[in-house]
């Protein structure tokens, strides 16, 4: 689904229905101090206390509440009329994101619970609804402060402090409804294979395989002309097809990749058939791209990238890590790529589809990393594990994406140096994202201390490129652990060696303006042209160290206390955007 087949505000632009109703706005909403509200049964009877603007959380000035003292658990309900065709269809509730764990009810029925805070979910609540009439959703979040939670950047304490913000409790991205067909499509996985010409389609398809024949029609276009057609029977759940690209028609034709350059998509249509019915129609679209890694080079389309990212957090003032809106997606990713920048690492946030979608449209490269827990033990392992697969599977098909991140600094695996069991944890969950996806590389401990990982990543926040490129200029000290970096930090923990994989300095800058309400890494800048010479000098001095083959710059924008970002927390640039894409762009 490119821009020609763009609905606006649809929360998964990757699997787009027509049929679908977006619950976001004012719903019903009470704290739950005291934990009574399912013994005194909220749920069928709820008692009106406060009202909140969904999808924001309670902690934010956007949701109408502002209060950002932490609560354990907080109730939401809302009224929904559900439409008279229903009969022989199942509606199916949606949560793109709710932190932490979640219980809902449909009038006053139990209907399902999850838990991961950056994960969608869903709910079939056929059973549970009235067509043509008034339902009651309910839904109860707990959220606590503990340390085994995925959390990110949320504080775990009750002040925020350093770069830990404002915890973020409750529904936080869009809720919504779609009706299909008892026999329907639940997902497709799209494989580009660039090298083959060719894309391979893995359908899983829920219904009724018995008592009709049901088959599968899949149409690709490009910039709407018609490349392929097939329609194939389908008689089980599960179903791979590899389609090859190459033009059946009169006179050349090009396969068009993907790429920051040249950000091209294709469309695909699924059309289902139960018989001689149509029982659902699905838009979607891929990008022909390819990410490889070969003599100390990452690969795009078989041709070396440099990577010029920044770090993305990905938090506004008036609603925290919920975007206030898809135009202020767009604006920060055009910010992004009017400085010159091509990617960015969105850093300890598992992001709105919607974002994705639009780095997929405008060529924006996207590292996807986890959100960190800060404690390690057998639950903070369950947790974890079972979301990070939850996102991966959830993002795979966006052609941005080119690197999975599922740990940072040794946040949550802090013995990781020399624990074995962290250290084995790391390798479990790097083996498992390559079993779901072997396409991308994933770096197994961002910044230091790593095990197993495709790309060895450093972060280091020294202050000048003087003392930058001091610190780096030798790479086989510091790629065989003989030198430390970064406050006594080396390269892989003990027991891994160096591969030969490419190299990143994918954290470094954190530069701030002197504000007395802030912080950022290391002096505060007296004015512009300060902070402009101290940017120069560090750019300059990782360009002259020609082993690293990108970068990313800490960071983006502000946020909260944090005041190192190129933008302030309402993006207005600190210095000129030109100046900041002549850096980006300057050859050492």
């Amino acid at each position: 689904m490119t821009t020609a087949m763009y609905v606006k505000d649809y929360p998964r632009p990757q699997f787009v229905r027509s049929n679908w109703v977006n619950l976001n706005g004012e719903w019903d909403f009470r704290f739950d101090d005291h934990n009574r509200g399912e013994q005194e049964r909220w749920f069928a009877q709820f008692p009106n206390e406060l009202k909140i603007r969904v999808p924001f959380t309670y902690e934010t000035k956007a949701s109408g509440i502002g209060v950002e003292e932490h609560h354990a658990n907080v109730w939401y309900h809302r009224a929904f009329e559900v439409p008279l065709q229903v009969p022989g269809k199942r509606l199916i509730l949606h949560f793109q994101a709710v932190d932490y764990f979640a219980k809902v009810w449909i009038n006053g029925i139990y209907a399902g619970s999850h838990q991961g805070g950056y994960a969608a979910f869903s709910f079939d609540i056929t059973p549970y609804v009235r067509p043509g009439s008034t339902n009651q959703i309910t839904v109860k979040v707990e959220d606590s402060k503990d340390a085994t939670q995925p959390r990110g950047k949320q504080r775990w304490v009750d002040r925020s402090f350093e770069c830990f913000y404002v915890q973020t409790t409750g529904i936080w991205q869009t809720v919504w409804m779609e009706l299909v067909d008892p026999v329907h499509i639940d997902s497709v996985k799209i494989t580009p294979d660039v090298d083959a010409f060719s894309v391979k389609l893995e359908f899983q398809v829920k219904g009724d395989f018995q008592s009709k024949p049901v088959a599968l029609e899949t149409i690709i276009s490009f910039k709407g002309q018609q490349i392929k057609k097939i329609r194939l029977a389908i008689d089980r759940p599960w179903l791979e097809v590899d389609i090859g690209l190459i033009h059946e028609g009169n006179g050349p034709w090009k396969m068009c990749y993907w790429s920051p350059a040249h950000p091209h998509l294709y469309d695909v249509e699924f059309v289902l058939y139960h018989g001689e019915e149509k029982v659902d129609h699905v838009h979607s679209y891929f990008g022909m791209r390819k990410i490889s890694i070969e003599k100390g080079e990452v690969l795009l389309n078989n041709v070396p990238l440099y990577q010029r990212l920044v770090l993305d957090q990905g938090y506004w003032p008036e609603s925290h890590l919920t975007p206030p809106s898809e135009e202020a997606i767009i604006a920060d990713i055009d910010l992004i790529l009017q400085m010159g920048y091509n990617g960015v690492r969105k850093h300890m946030k598992v992001e709105d589809a919607r974002f994705l979608y639009w780095c997929d449209v405008k060529g924006l490269l996207v590292w996807s990393e986890m959100a960190a827990a800060f404690e390690f033990n057998d639950q903070a392992v369950h947790r974890f594990t079972a979301e990070w697969l939850e996102v991966v599977r959830q993002q795979y098909n966006h052609p941005s994406i080119i690197t999975w991140v599922p740990f940072n600094e040794s946040w949550g695996i802090m013995k990781i140096k020399t624990d074995v069991r962290q250290q084995q944890f790391t390798e479990g969950i790097y083996h498992l994202t390559k079993s779901f996806d072997p396409h991308r590389p994933v770096i197994t401990n961002d910044g230091w201390e790593h095990t197993v990982s495709d790309i060895l990543t450093l972060h280091d926040y020294v202050e000048t490129g003087e003392e930058l490129l001091q610190r780096f200029s030798d790479k086989q000290s510091i790629v065989h652990n003989e030198r430390a970096f970064n406050y006594f930090k080396y390269a892989f923990a003990d027991g891994y060696s160096y591969k030969g994989q490419p190299i990143i300095l994918s954290e470094f800058g954190g530069v701030a303006l002197k504000n007395d309400s802030g912080w950022g890494y290391g002096r505060q800048e007296a004015d512009e042209e300060a902070l402009l010479q101290r940017l120069r000098g560090l750019h300059q001095a990782i360009r002259q160290a020609k082993y690293i083959v990108g970068y990313c710059y800490t960071q983006v924008t502000d946020v909260q206390q944090e005041v190192n970002g190129l933008l302030t927390e309402t993006r207005q640039p600190k210095l000129p955007l030109e100046t900041i894409r002549e850096i980006n762009l300057s050859r050492a």
